[in-house]
């Protein structure tokens, strides 16, 4: 059975796909593939992360007529990865079209030996990368 996984609804699909489908193998050692509006990847069997069009599941949920995107305002959630090496996870997903929030530092005061870098996708979803 699948743990619980992130779900991210995307209006760009083919671009967040490649640009997961890109890093996750190197930074979880995720394995993906995508049908149709749906993409997602999995380790050890395990469901990791899933994409899936903005617009179909709108039409599900009954919510078309809405607005796609809101005025700015702070993020509602975001998607960590914990990897090996955050200074080579982040030069990944740079390399593939993130967009850099915040560098790699040290961050004691979240938990010993703990070190972060923050990114967006192409969409503009907030990553953590992290290692402790």
């Amino acid at each position: 059975m699948d743990a619980l996984h992130p779900r991210l609804l995307v209006s760009r699909f083919t671009e967040c796909f490649l640009f997961y489908d890109a890093v996750l193998p190197g930074l979880i050692g995720a394995s993906g593939s995508a049908s149709g509006p749906y993409a997602h990847w999995d380790v050890d069997g395990q469901g990791v992360l899933v994409l899936f069009d903005r617009g179909a599941m709108a039409a599900v949920a009954r919510t078309a007529g809405l607005p796609a995107n809101t005025p700015p305002a702070q993020d509602s959630s975001m998607f960590v990865c914990r990897v090996t090496d955050v200074d080579t996870a982040l030069a990944l997903c740079l390399e593939h079209g993130a967009s850099l929030v915040a560098g790699s530092c040290d961050r004691p005061e979240w938990g010993p030996n703990l070190r972060t870098a923050h990114v967006r996708d192409p969409e503009g979803h907030l990553i953590e990368l992290q290692s402790y």
